[in-house]
């Protein structure tokens, strides 16, 4: 298949990149700066001739957007909004005009679009969107509006002849350096991987394999479209999740972080705590209804396994 790639240049895309080019399949990559084989200059808001890749595309997966992994100034907050929403608006237009559109268009969305839980978990079905919770930061609830904003203009698109799938994606956990996975593996190594304001707040995620495993898969299912978990079925409390990652990696104990201290780590990380903090107890209950299976469904298999591959690199 010809799959293109807006956006494709950071973690999650170079993770699919990898597993699709290894699979056989013609993948091209649209960035701000194309720096190799196979990738295509734009700018993410207007057309131009990048358009040209996608008319004839067996698939298109949306991955654009400003990194989260920043301070949640305004100004960056308006970035990660505008990113998102002119990549998506520019995607369905060039689908739009395509003699050949492709037959598939995935859009990347994220698992923040619910809200901050710990009493149940979400699906697709019963899950809240958030923004509306009390007790939380204000401007939790613009990550929420980013993420609505996100799969509207997917919606809006006017392209009759291509599936639309919005792929509500958890943390996808990869060996790669920069990563969330090498992010937090660090930390564990350091010694400071305990749990984070009392470790009570649900950690969503998955594994990079079955991630790509998951894309594939919706691909090839023509009955399904709208929003989709891309979530492990088994989120858990940071506090295990963080005891799983340092079990994986041999250190036995990790300092524990009252909320002010991971403030204080994240403003050195320049990041912000919502990463940390926000429970995000979210299950795939359609790629489960569907008859989709995870190679690797429980975090402690998934981070030994993650773990593995960092050391064999």
């Amino acid at each position: 298949m010809k799959i293109v790639l807006p956006g494709g240049t950071g973690q999650v895309g170079t993770v699919l990149r990898r597993a699709l080019t290894a699979a056989g399949h013609e993948v091209a990559v649209l960035s701000r700066r194309p720096a190799g084989h196979g990738e295509i200059l734009w700018d993410g808001r207007t057309l131009g001739p990048w358009a040209e890749v996608i008319d004839g595309s067996d698939v298109v997966v949306n991955l654009a957007g400003r990194s989260v992994s920043c301070r949640y100034t305004p100004d960056n907050l308006r970035a990660m909004m505008d990113s998102r929403v002119d990549s998506a608006r520019v995607v369905g237009r060039a689908i739009a005009a395509a003699v050949r559109p492709p037959r598939v268009w995935l859009q990347m969305s994220t698992a923040t679009v619910y809200a901050h839980r710990f009493d149940a978990p979400h699906d697709e079905a019963t899950g809240v969107i958030g923004g509306a919770e009390p007790g939380v930061p204000d401007y939790w609830g613009y990550s929420v509006d980013i993420a609505t904003a996100w799969e509207r203009e997917q919606e809006m698109a006017d392209t009759p002849h291509t599936r639309k799938v919005a792929l509500r994606a958890a943390m996808v956990m990869s060996p790669d350096r920069g990563g969330v996975f090498d992010v937090l593996s660090r930390l564990a190594r350091l010694g400071l991987g305990g749990p984070v304001a009392g470790g009570r707040q649900y950690v969503s995620w998955i594994h990079d394999h079955d991630f790509v495993r998951a894309v594939e898969f919706l691909v090839g299912r023509d009955d399904l479209t709208g929003p989709v978990n891309l979530a492990a079925p088994a989120p858990l409390p940071h506090r295990a999740f963080m005891r799983a990652l340092r079990g994986a990696w041999g250190v036995p104990v990790g300092l524990p972080a009252t909320k002010w201290m991971a403030e204080l780590g994240a403003f050195a990380l320049r990041s912000d705590t919502e990463l940390l903090l926000k429970s995000r107890r979210v299950v795939p209950g359609r790629l489960l209804d569907a008859g989709f299976a995870f190679d690797r469904p429980e975090w402690p298999e998934a981070a030994a396994d993650l773990v593995r591959r960092v050391r064999g690199r």
